[in-house]
């Protein structure tokens, strides 16, 4: 039986756990925050649905995205808590910089200024928690973590909207963003950094391979090609339906910011947080049996999520639909601590950070860079024809193929998963600490 490394107690095991994903919670509070925030900012600064696509998506994902590969090379090489600490407080107070924003251009910088700072956790926060976890707890794990996506868009749509009501937008950004600093300072002096590799019985030599060695190493593990892209495929409609459904049920169903951010916050928070949690489980207790339940199970929930998705934006009323959206965005979330994990176990150790890295890079490009911003011109080009309901068909007529399309290619890479992953190697005294 493997053996934890004898300095780490389980309980500061789920101390590290819970701390990475309240500092989850909150990346996502400060990301997400601007969604139930666009009906006022559209309001007051006068922008366009393609100017608000670019500010929610591409300008977004751009520098997220860039900075996601040096973040990754990074978690590799140096300590991960410091790197973690440091971008908590980068994106907190860019965040916070938002509410001072008197242009579209002075959004958008701000908004790249929280997206390079949000760059440095996934890839290092990921790794810790394979130096933390074994491999047959580890997607549980990484399931618990990724809870913070829909946590924070149950905090960032709750707080955000009713701040939005009783002050106005640019307040709610600074309340959100500022208590983040206090945050990384708790991170720095609280996170201790494991020994890597070791949950794997595997040796660290300390070699760190080049970015272009890594790449090349992933890319050519086919499960791991298709595993991202069905990710991406899903974040592009998951991403769409996040970053506009506060101005679809503004638009078509005359609600207030109020009622739409505690609505979507329960529908959203809940739902997605019960999915990630959901899909970890079954895949770590189908996985014992066979491996590519790891993508299976994802591409039986993109099926089911595609036309359950086309129900709630066609639903005519607006209560029920509140409800219904809780259904696609359930399944959309169960891929995520199956995809994390996977990732962990195509890489090797030194590897890790840069494999997170690229899986992100693909994944936000295509989810959160194109995802809200062709929606958004869609919706524009829609609105001679549609008037106030053009993103109401801009999301059916963009989300729903798109969700499938990503269960194809959950089915084709389960076929050479358990090939794909790195064998676990039995740990010796030459691996222990």
């Amino acid at each position: 039986m493997r053996q934890d490394s004898p300095d780490v107690s389980e309980n500061y095991r789920r101390y590290v756990l819970g701390l990475l994903l309240v500092i989850f919670t909150v990346n996502y509070v400060d990301r997400q925050v601007l969604a139930i925030l666009l009906p006022a900012i559209k309001r007051d600064l006068a922008l366009s649905d393609t100017e608000l696509g670019f500010l929610t998506g591409l300008a977004f994902a751009i520098f997220f995205v860039a900075m996601g590969m040096p973040a990754g090379r990074l978690s590799d090489r140096f300590n991960r808590r410091s790197l973690i600490s440091g971008a908590i407080a980068a994106w907190s107070l860019m965040t916070a910089a938002c509410g001072l924003a008197q242009s579209f251009t002075h959004l958008v910088l701000a908004r790249i200024g929280v997206a390079v700072g949000e760059a440095g956790c996934t890839p290092p926060a990921h790794s810790l928690i394979a130096d933390y976890f074994p491999p047959e707890r580890r997607a549980m794990a990484l399931s618990i973590y990724s809870c913070g996506i829909f946590l924070g868009v149950l905090v960032g749509f709750s707080a955000g909207g009713w701040i939005n009501e009783a002050f106005d937008w640019r307040t709610a950004f600074i309340a959100v963003g500022l208590p983040g600093v206090l945050l990384a300072i708790v991170t720095r002096l609280t996170l201790r950094e494991p020994v890597r590799g070791h949950a794997d019985g595997r040796h660290d030599d300390g070699i760190v391979p080049p970015l272009t060695m890594v790449a090349r190493y992933m890319w050519r593990k086919a499960a791991y090609r298709h595993f991202i892209m069905g990710g991406g495929m899903t974040s592009f409609a998951n991403f769409g339906i996040m970053q506009w459904a506060p101005s679809f049920f503004d638009r078509s169903h005359g609600l207030s910011s109020g009622v739409i951010g505690t609505a979507l916050a329960l529908s959203l928070g809940l739902a997605g947080g019960a999915g990630t949690l959901i899909g970890g489980k079954l895949v770590e207790r189908f996985g014992r049996y066979d491996v590519r339940w790891s993508m299976w199970l994802p591409g039986y929930a993109a099926l089911a999520a595609s036309p359950a998705l086309a129900v709630v934006l066609l639903w005519p009323a607006a209560t029920e639909a509140l409800i219904l959206i809780a259904l696609p965005v359930f399944l959309f979330s169960i891929h995520l601590g199956p995809l994390g994990a996977a990732i962990q176990g195509f890489a090797e150790v030194r590897m890790r950070g840069v494999a997170v890295a690229i899986s992100l890079f693909i994944t936000n490009v295509i989810g959160l860079g194109f995802g809200p911003q062709v929606i958004g011109v869609v919706s524009d080009l829609l609105t001679p024809h549609y008037g106030t309901d053009s993103l109401r068909f801009a999301l059916v007529f963009v989300a729903v193929p798109t969700t499938a399309w990503a269960a194809v290619h959950f089915f084709v890479g389960a076929r050479t998963l358990a090939a794909d992953l790195v064998p676990q190697r039995p740990m010796t005294a030459d691996s222990m600490p």
